[in-house]
């Protein structure tokens, strides 16, 4: 299976200000083992992350990557692994389909990895996680971790159903690995 991973508030803290170095690149508990639960599963692990902080002048696409590095060593730390990552550093105002709630990078994924939609899950804490995730044709977890508890408050749209919903990546991935939830 193709497990998508939205990154702040599924792997890491989401800040309000953008996470602008590796320094405040903070895990959530459990989020890497997860991970590497998955990896050890064999099922693939991508991250499709909105990065307007880009967009936004922020930081560059190479403080990005040392983000991204600390994230893979840790990530090795716990023999785990990200396949790949694919990121859009569009601003809301300049969004092409590449951002959440677009599915081009969904998109990207399934076509990278030969996946069918139906063999693939998006696991997101936001309504534009599950939205991209239901244009792409995925499978959609909403976990309750970032902006998750909020989203699902706040209800969600006919159209985006049926979500599982999670308490964080690691109830997620157990939902993933013990037939709970099965594409």
């Amino acid at each position: 299976m193709l497990v998508l991973l939205d990154r702040d508030g599924v792997i890491n803290e989401d800040r309000t200000d953008f996470v602008k170095s590796p320094d405040e690149l903070v895990f959530i508990p459990n989020a890497l083992e997860a991970i590497a639960a998955l990896n050890a599963a064999r099922h693939y692990v991508v991250i499709v992350t909105n990065q307007s902080c880009i967009g936004r002048g922020l930081i560059t696409e190479e403080t990005l990557t040392s983000i991204h590095n600390k994230l893979r060593t840790e990530l090795r730390r716990q023999n785990g692994k990200i396949d790949q990552i694919f990121f859009a550093p569009d601003t809301p105002w300049e969004a092409t389909e590449n951002r959440k709630p677009g599915a081009g990078m969904i998109r990207s994924a399934l076509s990278q990895f030969r996946t069918a939609p139906e063999h693939a899950v998006m696991i997101g804490d936001s309504l534009r996680d599950l939205q991209a995730a239901q244009k792409a044709g995925c499978h959609r977890i909403l976990v309750q971790t970032g902006k998750g508890l909020k989203t699902q408050k706040d209800g969600f749209d006919p159209e985006i159903l049926p979500i599982t919903v999670a308490k964080d990546l690691s109830e997620a991935t157990r939902f993933i690995l013990d037939g709970r939830f099965k594409p």
